[in-house]
């Protein structure tokens, strides 16, 4: 089972009329709107990524909808598989084990506003 949220952006004028719409679908559930800034929070469910997909286009293609994103998503899939990875993995990276490493040579890269991007 997989879950995603969508924002939805439309015209302020035509909000009222798509959260009804969203409430009366079976594509989605919906959540929350802000009028004012013309946004919908709606949620998809579908069995795999396909699934998922199906709707959101068919959401994207409703005529009074400017855009709709994905922004969130949980795939069970994908966290089962990735949690049997992490456990499998050992916690302590191998360079913090390794005796012939100068700590001066570690580069680290953790301050994302000093960091050199290439571009």
């Amino acid at each position: 089972m997989n879950v995603s949220s969508i924002v939805v952006q439309a015209p302020a004028k035509y909000i009222d009329e798509l959260v009804e719409d969203f409430k009366n679908s079976e594509l989605c559930e919906y959540h929350l709107h802000d009028k004012e800034k013309g946004k919908i929070i709606v949620t998809i469910e579908g069995k795999d990524v396909g699934e998922e997909i199906e709707k959101l286009v068919k959401i994207q293609e409703m005529s009074k909808v400017m855009a709709a994103d994905m922004m969130m998503t949980y795939q069970e899939d994908s966290l089962d598989a990735e949690i049997k990875n992490l456990e499998a993995q050992d916690p302590v990276p191998a360079m913090l084990n390794d005796d012939t490493l100068d700590a001066r040579d570690i580069v680290y890269n953790g301050d994302l506003k000093k960091k050199d991007f290439g571009f």
